[in-house]
């Protein structure tokens, strides 16, 4: 029999399920101690944690058997999936189980904010004091929301604000605005528009290396006087620091929030202010929720102690000694191309296109799979996985394609084409000796780089005196240049990739992008 651990909390209608499986062997040990828990984990197969277990190396070392884990809820900031992909333990999560909870405490703050219902609530009922002139709030109607993310949470938040009469703008790279223009809600091209438009501003992204503090100083400093803000997303997508000093300064007339960057937050500056809504990461917290959390989490521990499927799969276990030895390098390769063409290129993704040259090509169908993965990542966060890559791509309506070509001088070469909306953007690379990994070709330029580290991708017209103007302005902000690749296309165009000690803010990326001869400057991690 399987064996198959609950080490945290949920509902009783799942654990039934699994108490009913003949199959299974159920350790309940959610009322365990975490010390005597380690003792129990030796020979499970699958274990159900929540935000109360820590999955790290200690977790892990205790576990001798375990093939899958399950978190019940969205977030795995506190599992440790790089250790259990070297395991070969698949992780999966619950992504969708909470949409309309989060959604529905995302609108109690949101009403909150307009009309300080917190506060007149405890002043009435824990001062006993009947002073109606000091609650005078704001209507909704006819006031504009700026929705930043337009996934399954802030589409609905926008649906039910419109039926409130807010005119209700939206943000979202990554969706189309003909999905947007469906629901009613107006498309803005970038992010300044919303926080230059917005009475209220409510954010739904994934948390991820390029949303987080997404909302700091810079941007506030664009909103309205007055404006009002809610994340009940992910804590860290709002600059904390910036957001104190903006209440402080009455540039935000109410912050509701229901996530921080650190939980428990029990002595947290917010805490002091007058003008806030705050809850303690609610968004999942409904009857109906916690049951779908809980049903949804055990009916994937039994597929997957049964091997029948791992939906919401967020790792693919890689078994090197079952790959020829050249191809491990690629894939790794790969991922970092298609992180990195994310990064170069924001725009709405039409398609994704992998093209292989020599014995590598053999694998263009896995080499696909994790192109994917990494292209669409940074977009869709912990939603997007190696199982269900190809499907969530195809709900996009991303076209995916692989292609084989006749060798160019290379024994073996991979590139990756994302076409935009807007444009295309093409990287090529390939392995030198067993595994160092290079790029080879950036947008049609020959150019030789290691894909690592910070660093600048200049496109510009090919004069006398952009070299200078580059260097000048990075040792005017004091940033060291650590290397300085370029490549020339013959026809009057040049690229040139910078890499860098630091990261650089978006001030000196703009004043890049102002040099005359510059087509386009975009910074980027590896």
């Amino acid at each position: 029999m399987k064996k198959i651990i609950v080490c945290d909390a949920i509902l009783d209608k799942g654990v039934d399920l699994l108490k009913n499986a003949d199959d299974i062997e159920l350790i309940e040990a959610s009322h365990l101690s975490k010390e005597v828990l380690l003792t129990k984990l030796a020979d499970v197969d699958v274990a159900i944690t929540r935000s109360s277990t820590d999955v790290d190396l200690k977790f892990l070392n205790a576990c001798k058997n375990l093939k899958a884990l399950v978190r019940a809820g969205v977030g795995v900031d506190n599992v440790d999936i790089d250790e259990c992909s070297k395991k070969g333990i698949i992780v999966m999560n619950v992504p969708t189980a909470n949409t309309i909870a989060a959604v529905e405490l995302t609108m109690n703050h949101l009403l909150c904010s307009a009309r300080s219902f917190v506060n007149a609530h405890n002043f009435l009922k824990i001062q006993r004091k009947w002073e109606r002139e000091l609650w005078y709030g704001v209507e909704l109607m006819n006031k504009t929301l700026g929705v930043i993310g337009f996934g399954n949470i802030g589409s609905r938040v926008a649906v039910r604000a419109k039926a409130f009469g807010m005119k209700v703008i939206a943000f979202d790279p990554y969706v189309a605005a003909s999905k947007m223009k469906e629901l009613g809600i107006e498309c803005v091209d970038s992010l300044d528009e919303i926080l230059v438009q917005s009475d209220f501003i409510t954010i739904h992204t994934p948390k991820t290396k390029e949303t987080t503090n997404m909302i700091s100083y810079e941007e506030i400093n664009k909103m309205k006087d007055g404006v009002r803000l809610i994340n009940c997303a992910r804590g860290g997508l709002y600059n904390e620091q910036a957001l104190c000093d903006g209440l402080k300064n009455n540039k935000i007339a109410w912050l509701g929030i229901d996530v921080f960057d650190k939980e428990p937050a029990t002595n947290h500056p917010f805490l002091d202010f007058e003008n806030i809504s705050v809850t303690s990461h609610l968004g999942a917290n409904t009857l109906e929720s916690q049951e779908n959390i809980s049903i949804q989490a055990c009916e994937q521990a039994l597929n997957a102690a049964r091997g029948i499927s791992y939906p919401n799969a967020l790792n693919l276990p890689i078994k090197t000694e079952d790959l020829p030895n050249f191809v491990a390098p690629y894939i790794e390769l790969i991922s970092k191309m298609g992180f990195l063409a994310a990064q170069l290129d924001k725009n709405p993704i039409k398609a994704i296109k992998l093209e292989s040259e020599g014995d590598i090509s053999d694998y263009n169908e896995s080499l696909l799979t994790f192109a994917v993965v990494s292209v669409l990542r940074g977009i869709l966060g912990e939603k997007i996985n190696y199982i269900n890559a190809k499907f969530v791509a195809q709900d996009k309506g991303i076209e995916l394609s692989h292609d084989v070509l006749p060798r160019s001088g290379y024994s073996n070469k991979i590139s990756i084409k994302v076409i935009t909306d807007n444009s295309s953007l093409s990287i090529a690379g390939t392995i030198f000796g067993d595994s160092e990994q290079r790029i080879v070709e950036l947008n049609g330029f020959d150019i030789d780089f290691k894909p690592k580290g910070k660093m600048i991708i200049l496109n510009n017209n090919d004069i006398p005196g952009v070299i200078a103007n580059v260097s000048g302005i990075l040792a005017h902000n004091n940033v060291n240049i650590a290397d300085f690749r370029l490549g020339r296309n013959g026809f009057g165009k040049a690229l040139a990739v910078i890499l860098l000690d630091e990261k650089i803010s978006k001030t000196i990326l703009a004043e890049l992008r102002a040099i005359d001869a510059c087509i386009f400057a975009e910074y980027a991690e590896i």
